[in-house]
Parts: C-alpha cells; sequence; structure tokens
C-alpha cells in the first residue's frame, strides 16, 4: 500500500533532499516545485519517483548543481538560454518566465534552451505560461532511446510537447504527450508492479516489440511514423536550432555524443497581441463547452482536465507514494540526514 504525505510535508521533504545537492535553495525548491507538480496531478512517473535519479544526476555531475544560466542577445522576442548542464526544472523554468517577458513586451516570446539535464513534466512549464493569461508552447529533445521505422535500435528520443491555454474561470486547457506510446518512467511504474505492458508500446534493445516490462528497453513512437517523425522535427526545431544537435551526434564517432543532454524550445502567445484577450478566454471556454454539450456515451473532459482535478483532491487529502518509492526517498534520507516526514501509523 502507498503511504500518503501532506502536499506541503512531501515538498518540503523532497526540497530538503535536493537541497543537500543543490547549494541555491531557490533551485532546490524548484527543482521540488516541477516533481510536486506532478505528483499533484497524478503524473507518478514524472513526480518524486524522480528524486532518487536526480540525486544520481547531481552527484555523478551529469547535472551541474551550481550551474551558470545565460541568455544570448537577439530579436526582441528571441533568445537562447545556455543551461549549462543545469537540472531542466532550473533551465525550463528561467526559459518560461523570460518568455513570457518577452511576450508581454512584444506579444511574442520564444526561448531556446541549450544544455539542459532531464526536463521534467513539460506541462509544469507551459501552465506556468498559461497562469500569465498567455498560450504557452514547449517542445523538447533528448538523447535517443526510442525505435524509427525501419531501424533497428533506439534512433530518435521521445521528445514531448505541451501546449496551454488560459480559459475563462477554468482550469487551464493543458496538452501534455509524449511522441512514444508510453514514457519510460510508466514502463519502470509496470515493472514495479509487476504488471503486464499493453500491446504495442515497448520494445526490446533490438527492436522487438514485447509485453514484458522487465524486457522492454525503449518505448515505440506514437502512431508509429507519426510519433516518430515528430520527434525527428522537435530535434530539428531545438537542438538543431540552437546548435546543438543531439541526434547526428549520438549516431556518430564524436566522444561527446553519448554525454546525457537536452534541448528545449519554449513559446509564449500574448493574446491581446491578437486581439480581445477577455474575448479569446471567453471564446475558448465557449468552445469547451460546445464539445462537453455534445451528445456522448459518457463524461467529456478536454486535456488537462482530469489531472487538475486530481490535483484539487491530492491538495485536500495528501499524495500517495508507492512503497518502492517510498523506501528509496527513506534511504536517501538516512544517507543525506533529513528527517523523514511522519507517515500514518509511523
Amino acid at each position: 500500500m502507498p503511504v500518503v504525505i501532506p502536499a506541503a510535508e512531501l515538498g518540503e521533504f523532497v526540497t530538503a533532499l535536493l537541497n543537500t545537492k543543490i547549494p541555491d535553495p531557490d533551485h532546490a525548491r524548484t527543482v521540488s516545485d516541477v516533481l510536486l507538480w506532478a505528483a499533484r496531478r497524478g503524473v507518478d512517473s514524472h513526480g518524486v519517483a524522480r528524486v532518487p535519479r536526480y540525486l544520481e544526476l547531481l552527484d555523478s555531475g551529469e547535472a551541474n548543481a551550481t550551474p551558470e544560466l545565460s541568455f544570448s542577445g537577439g530579436p526582441s522576442g528571441v533568445t537562447v538560454l545556455d543551461a549549462d548542464r543545469a537540472p531542466g526544472p532550473i533551465a525550463l523554468t528561467a526559459a518560461a518566465d523570460e518568455a513570457v517577458r518577452r511576450a508581454q513586451a512584444v506579444g511574442i516570446g520564444a526561448v531556446g534552451v541549450r544544455r539542459t539535464v532531464h526536463t521534467g513534466a513539460i506541462g509544469y512549464y507551459t501552465s506556468r505560461i498559461a497562469s500569465q493569461g498567455l498560450v504557452g508552447i514547449a517542445f523538447v529533445a533528448g538523447m535517443p532511446n526510442m525505435s524509427y521505422p525501419g531501424v533497428t535500435g533506439a534512433a530518435v528520443a521521445t521528445s514531448p510537447l505541451s501546449i496551454a491555454v488560459p480559459t475563462a474561470g477554468s482550469s487551464p486547457v493543458l496538452l501534455d504527450m509524449a511522441t512514444a506510446g508510453i514514457a519510460l518512467g510508466k514502463i519502470a511504474q509496470y515493472r514495479n508492479a509487476g504488471k503486464t505492458l499493453p500491446e504495442g508500446v515497448a520494445a526490446t534493445a533490438d527492436g522487438t516489440p514485447t509485453t514484458d516490462p522487465a524486457l522492454a528497453k525503449m518505448p515505440l513512437p506514437l502512431g508509429g511514423a507519426k510519433g516518430a517523425g515528430m520527434s525527428l522535427v522537435f530535434e530539428l526545431i531545438t537542438s538543431v536550432l540552437v546548435g546543438a544537435p543531439i541526434v547526428s551526434s549520438f549516431h556518430s564517432d564524436d566522444p561527446q555524443g553519448r554525454v546525457h543532454r537536452q534541448n528545449a524550445l519554449i513559446l509564449a502567445l500574448d493574446p491581446a497581441a491578437f486581439g480581445d484577450p477577455a474575448a479569446f478566454t471567453e471564446h475558448v471556454s465557449e468552445t469547451l463547452a460546445a464539445l462537453q454539450g455534445l451528445p456522448s456515451t459518457g463524461e467529456i473532459r478536454y486535456p488537462g482536465q482530469n489531472s487538475a482535478a486530481i490535483a484539487s483532491k491530492r491538495a485536500a487529502e495528501g499524495i500517495p507514494v508507492g512503497p518502492k518509492v517510498w523506501g528509496e526517498l527513506e534511504v536517501a534520507a538516512e544517507k543525506l540526514g533529513v528527517a523523514v516526514p511522519v507517515t500514518p501509523g509511523g
């Protein structure tokens, strides 16, 4: 059975763990906020289950605990952030905020991100933009870990896409998806639970489809060639655009080609630059109401609505953490000298 921890206590616990590796308390809090955002919304594969991996990345130096973020010059609506191997939550939160500032000034903000490490739940950053009344769009490219039609073995990345659109009075529309049929973190969840994977979502190292999570080494593209093509294009508009190609480097004899890294593109659009922003959000809400008013065989929900409802429930009742993950957190806490929250019956 999972342990259930109040969201605030779990956030403080995760922040304290991260702060033992990340000297800047604001940076530690930022990483914690992104992980807790995912946990609250039921995206457990990107929630506190990732804390042990983040600690490993920081210990090994793959992720830079003391990054020097730097924005390059460029047109008023465009800039590139060199993340200096910062953990993704630190780099992409800074990029999202910069995109908002530029969009509020000139109508659109576009921030390319170079050299970050594990972006976390991409929907957090677009939601952050939408909370300012803007439309948020984000793409990420990373290390090849997914097949491509006709290729044996990993060829492209499970590159995610997110779009968040503000509404008039309800939770934002939030599309948050990968170009794979399943996330690597989800495969791990199936493995930990001893469950069989759905058909057609994962493969062995040589590309043979499998439903055994113990044998699954890489996800298969969502929609076959469609998901693979999206991943390739995301590599072009992120990594290649900022002068930091990953795919071509990975598949070459470049000694740095397989060093873990990710790149991103964060966009913010100000509805005021296109017309009346109040009318825009009203029309968004009208569109959602029209969809949800159609004849149906069940409840109709728009993207992000279900996870927003889970977030409300978990904010009130606490966040469940699986026994395996909780055990890993307890071990890390003992090693790092961090107090563990008291669990029910503990």
